[in-house]
């Protein structure tokens, strides 16, 4: 990864984790769910509206590192419109673009693409798919906190 690359990501990061899209409760969430953790001391909560099967609204509270906040600001903008179906695809591409040994191609204008360093530091990784992992606890309808270990 060139280090012009590396820092457009990192400019990404820090914009969202200042400026998050979506913060905040949703009083009328159709879905929520709590995550945490434990290693970092990320704890988010994420609140769904659907309409249908279609998210129309997604927000978060979190506090936690850079990463966890700016990973739930850039989930809840690419939730919005979408599918339970596509929300639950969405997540599995995201934890193969963290995770998977292969060489991954995703469009560098996606905002997604700005957690492609997260790779290189595997033990972050937890911190960015736990509003991922949240988000899945609140479609499925579990009560139980969401932990990363």
């Amino acid at each position: 990864m060139s280090i012009e690359l590396r820092d457009l990501y990192q400019e990404i990061v820090l914009e969202h984790s200042r400026n998050p899209k979506n913060a905040g409760t949703l009083d009328d969430a159709d879905a929520e769910a709590k995550g945490n953790n434990p290693l970092c001391g990320d704890r988010i909560s994420v609140f769904v509206k659907l309409d249908g099967d279609r998210i129309v609204d997604a927000k978060f509270d979190a506090r936690g590192c850079a990463i966890s906040v700016a990973c739930a600001s850039v989930m809840t903008e690419i939730l919005r419109g979408k599918t339970l179906k596509e929300a639950k695809a969405e997540h599995a591409r995201f934890v193969d673009l963290l995770t998977s040994k292969e060489a991954i191609s995703i469009p560098e204008d996606e905002e997604l693409s700005a957690f492609m360093g997260v790779r290189e530091f595997p033990t972050r990784i937890k911190c960015a798919t736990l509003p991922w992992q949240t988000l899945s606890a609140a479609l499925d309808g579990s009560d139980i906190e969401v932990t990363t270990e």
